[in-house]
């Protein structure tokens, strides 16, 4: 219990500045004993009181930014309902092998961002997305619907690729995003899935501090550091699901 509320309050305060949580609670739900279905379902539900805070905390970011994030939104919540729908019914087989490839994904996405990041940076950007940004979004959608891990580094990504915008600001639109793929499958979730209320307690606690937390002063926090916990724990979750 202490673990799994640990790993949510740290799972929290990352997805609130970059967006890769999954990566903390997910192998630590695995690690407890829950199979990897129950954990990935239980996890996503967990997490949205996280999202919440994370919200609250970038709201003077969120500013001037009503339109473009109602042209979004609905392909965030298509995209995790496809998701959240391929879940549950792949078999389970087919889920720890497509999840062992999109962590190891995800931790080259968290391992490049800061490269990723200054190339965007040197591109001429545009002052809106149009269609390609909303089809993006649309896939990060599905990516989140399905698992999740890292899908804020995506959507920071597309951002980055199709606006011309302030980083805090892309940071506090990929906040609302990805809580809203987050509460979409969750709801999903509750209605058809087993879900481990236990873990989505501790989880939900600790991702509501640490979403908080994460939004105050996450920022200040060493990047390489917490870069490589994040990738230890990706590595380590990836090797416990290819060896059972």
């Amino acid at each position: 219990m202490v673990a799994v509320l640990a790993a949510g309050i740290v799972a929290g305060a990352i997805n609130a500045i970059v967006g890769s949580g999954s990566l903390i609670t997910f192998p630590t739900l695995l690690a407890v004993g829950l199979p990897p279905i129950t954990a990935n379902v239980s996890n996503n539900i967990g997490l949205v009181p996280g999202g919440v805070t994370g919200v609250l905390g970038y709201q003077a970011e969120l500013s001037g930014q009503r339109g473009r994030l109602a042209r979004l939104v609905p392909a965030s919540v298509a995209g995790s309902l496809i998701g959240g729908l391929l879940l549950l019914n792949l078999p389970e087989r087919a889920f720890t092998t497509v999840v062992a490839v999109l962590i190891g994904l995800s931790c080259v996405l968290v391992l490049t961002q800061p490269v990723i990041s200054r190339r965007l940076a040197a591109r001429p950007r545009k002052a809106h997305g149009g269609p390609w940004l909303w089809l993006g979004v649309f896939a990060a959608g599905v990516y989140g619907g399905y698992f999740g891990a890292a899908q804020g580094v995506l959507l920071v990504g597309l951002f980055g690729v199709f606006l011309d915008e302030d980083l805090q600001r892309v940071v506090a639109a990929k906040n609302v995003l990805t809580l809203l793929v987050n509460a979409t499958a969750a709801v999903l979730y509750v209605l058809v899935a087993k879900v481990d209320w236990w873990a989505v307690a501790l989880v939900a606690l600790g991702s509501m501090a640490g979403g908080f937390l994460g939004a105050r002063v996450g920022r200040r926090l060493p990047s390489p550091v917490l870069r490589g916990v994040i990738v230890c724990v990706g590595v380590a979750a990836v090797v416990k699901l290819l060896s059972g």
